[in-house]
């Protein structure tokens, strides 16, 4: 056998001992500190040259001087190696401590704030991570806020709203039991329009329950904007004749859209009865339809009510939110965009408001048909 060959075979004999016993000292302390597993990985790559280096040298039959002089050179390196090692390990030590602080303080005060030293790739990996992670949980705690606030809001509104109908109709049909009533066909009327509108109130809540529930069934057809939007304004004709406001409906591209009609009418009617009720008379109310970009179809209500405030917002489609207005008919209960938002989505759409010249401009985005 070659005599490089042989000197292979001892160096891999020595190095091969080395290692399997550094990989079951790595083994019996891969539960303790980073900086003991560095410096047995130091330890088993001197051990390795070293073990590799005697073998050879006993096999060679070098002179015990030589054999004195290479272990030495290995020991000084060995001391370097184990002081490397330890340096190394105690700043990945240092870092992983205090990352692990900030961990501590993310589960405490709910916020995890970055440590100021620079880790190795892995921890600063880790260290976005957690950034990032405790960036979506605030932001969910936030929504879970608003939701709360929206929630009570809704409570108190809509005792309110019930409250004060029911009170009336309780005063009236007290005043016709007892016959003091002057005008009992009036009262007969008015106790017939405040049960119609606890019946709406009450019909919104089932609505929107379903929504969120998700439990809203759509049944979903071939239909044109052309006709959507036709029988949105038939359905809104005689309120905004009463109301004085001129409705306008010239502006509808034909396109196709696959949905629910009923509900899309539900849609576009809340939207424009919305409109009416808060566009003084003689104002104008317009719904156009039109192609919008990457396959979807834009439709619009502009009404002329002098906008609503910034602030507001990103809170109109809140249940419950009726920004500073009285509550108060025709207020209503709140939830006419609420309702508006839940079937948007339903439908793989997206509802927004921006203001524009004296009013706001409502959009339903929706994906046209085959997109």
């Amino acid at each position: 056998m070659p005599e490089v060959i042989q000197i292979a075979l001892y160096a891999l004999g020595g190095a091969a001992a080395a290692g399997v016993l550094g990989a079951a000292l790595l083994r019996a302390v891969r539960h303790r500190s980073t900086a003991v597993s560095l410096a047995i990985v130091a330890a088993v790559s001197v051990a390795a040259m070293l073990f590799g280096t005697l073998i050879v040298a006993w096999a060679m039959f070098l002179s015990e001087h030589d054999v004195t002089v290479v272990t030495t050179v290995v020991a000084m390196a060995a001391v370097v190696s184990f002081a490397v090692a330890l340096v190394l390990g105690r700043w990945v030590v240092s870092r992983s401590e205090a990352l692990t602080l900030a961990a501590r303080s993310f589960g405490e005060a709910g916020s995890f704030a970055a440590p100021s030293k620079a880790g190795t790739a892995e921890l600063a990996a880790l260290s976005r991570e957690l950034a990032s992670t405790s960036a979506k949980l605030n932001e969910s705690r936030e929504r879970e806020k608003a939701l709360e606030a929206s929630r009570r809001e809704l409570v108190a509104w809509i005792s309110h709203d019930l409250r004060t109908p029911l009170a009336g109709v309780q005063a009236m049909a007290e005043a016709l039991e007892d016959g003091v009533a002057a005008d009992p066909e009036r009262y007969f009327r008015q106790i017939r329009t405040e049960a119609e509108r606890l019946n709406t109130m009450v019909g919104e809540l089932f609505e929107l329950s379903r929504i969120h529930a998700g439990a809203l069934s759509l049944t979903r057809t071939r239909i044109s904007t052309y006709d959507l939007v036709d029988d949105a304004l038939a359905s809104v004709d005689a309120l905004a004749q009463k109301l004085g406001v001129r409705l306008v409906g010239d502006q509808v591209v034909p396109v196709p859209i696959e949905v629910d009609g009923k509900e899309m009418t539900r849609v576009l009617r809340n939207l424009l009865t919305n409109a009416l009720q808060r566009t003084p008379a003689d104002g104008t109310v317009a719904i156009a339809a039109e192609s919008g970009v990457d396959g979807t179809v834009v439709v619009s209500v502009t009404d002329g009510c002098g906008g609503i405030r910034e602030q507001d917002l990103p809170r109109v489609f809140d249940t419950g939110w009726r920004g500073g207005e009285a509550r108060t008919p025709p207020g209503g209960a709140g939830l006419g965009l609420a309702i508006v938002q839940g079937i948007v989505e339903a439908h793989a759409g997206r509802a927004s408001v921006r203001n524009v010249a004296d009013g706001c401009r409502f959009e339903v985005i929706l994906p046209k048909a085959g997109a």
